[in-house]
């Protein structure tokens, strides 16, 4: 069987980020993990870098990890890398070329297919038809692709069993000077109409056993920041409190862990649980986004601001845990008056950090679809 020498190719918006996506890609398709390479870059590097990179590394198959903040960049990295490489397929897949698989293929030429949605499983499958194993690409579900001058879609594949991704850190040297990123959940119960997150409405929770000796192993190579890309980690309050005990019970003094959670649906037990940890054991990114009520029914969003702000106030009142509270500007019904009194109304909760985000209108979010109605400029 001849091997495919098939690059993986993230660029992040900042030297210390690492694609966890790419890496899960590379971990579960084990047989061919010895031909897949990883090859990270950052926007802020020229584009020419790239391409002599790429192309002094002899791909066979060349795919790229498409986000809102790298699209643009990436159209251009493929333009040229095509004139470079023209006999190698390039594959897309993430989240800004999902929901508009046809129209990205329309639009790049260059393209051969996009990988839709979760792509683990996908991409082993494409991996197999390149190596002979799959002869029919029409038989893989999650893609769409060029077959000469027809556009050929498959359905969307059924999303997988989370504990089924390999852990991607074994060789934790190669992320020194990195943020470690971590996954125990995946999907999010609520419905906020500018994330992805709930498109699926598939909420899954990654085998506890497996996460505490995940989070063991952290621990034992004393790791300094572990941050959970969970939308929601305290959506299911028996996978919070497990993992939050565990932690705390294996404190090494030196790992802090970083947790999205609703501080409006934080639990008695859970807030008691984290009163005395080690002061840099935790921290908690808090959402708020907005306190206009118009604007939080707008987008969907389910939050009762009087218990955010009476969890906040209580957490605050530990001393121990970094709090982080986020608002999004230019969201619906929200104004200079009303994103004033937003700001007002988080600056009084004296977090420890206040982000302001602007709001990005992503693909496939439901936003996308409102954002004529409320005169959205994106």
């Amino acid at each position: 069987m001849t091997k495919k020498h098939t690059i993986l190719t993230a660029i992040n918006s900042k030297y210390i980020h690492s694609n966890l996506a790419v890496y899960c890609l590379r971990a579960y398709a084990k047989p061919y993990i010895d031909e897949v390479e990883i090859a990270e870059y950052t926007i802020n590097q020229q584009v020419d870098d790239i391409l002599m990179s790429l192309y002094q590394k002899h791909p066979d198959i060349l795919c790229f990890s498409c986000y809102i903040w790298n699209i643009e960049y990436i159209e251009r990295v493929i333009r040229e890398i095509h004139k470079l490489l023209p006999d190698v397929p390039i594959w897309l897949g993430g989240p800004e070329v999902s929901y508009d698989s046809r129209e990205v293929l329309r639009r790049l030429p260059q393209v051969t297919g996009v990988m839709k949605g979760e792509g683990e499983v996908t991409f082993l499958e494409v991996l197999d038809h390149y190596h002979g194993k799959r002869d029919d690409l029409s038989k893989i579900p999650g893609l769409t692709y060029r077959n000469e001058d027809e556009i050929v879609e498959t359905p969307w594949r059924p999303v997988m069993d989370l504990s089924k991704v390999p852990f991607v850190y074994e060789h934790i040297e190669d992320f020194e000077h990195k943020i470690i990123y971590y996954e125990s959940s995946r999907g999010c119960p609520f419905s906020c109409s500018y994330c992805l997150s709930s498109i699926d409405k598939c909420l899954r929770f990654r085998n506890l056993s497996l996460v505490k000796k995940e989070l063991q192993f952290f621990l034992d190579h004393k790791v300094p920041q572990v941050k959970f890309v969970d939308r929601t980690f305290n959506c299911r309050h028996d996978h919070a409190m497990e993992i939050w005990r565990y932690i705390k019970e294996h404190d090494n003094g030196i790992t802090n862990f970083h947790f999205e959670v609703a501080a409006d649906v934080l639990k008695d037990d859970e807030i008691e649980l984290i009163s005395d940890m080690r002061p840099g054991l935790i921290q908690l990114e808090i959402g708020v986004q907005s306190t206009n009520p118009e604007t939080i029914r707008a987008i969907h969003r389910h939050m009762d601001l009087k218990k955010l702000e009476h969890c906040v106030n209580r957490v605050h009142s530990f001393r121990n845990i970094h709090q982080h509270l986020d608002l999004i500007a230019g969201l619906p019904y929200e104004d200079y008056d009303t994103f004033h009194q937003s700001f007002n109304d988080v600056y009084q909760m004296k977090p420890d950090q206040l982000q302001l985000g602007f709001l990005k209108v992503l693909k496939g979010s439901l936003m996308q679809g409102e954002a004529e109605k409320y005169g959205i400029v994106h």
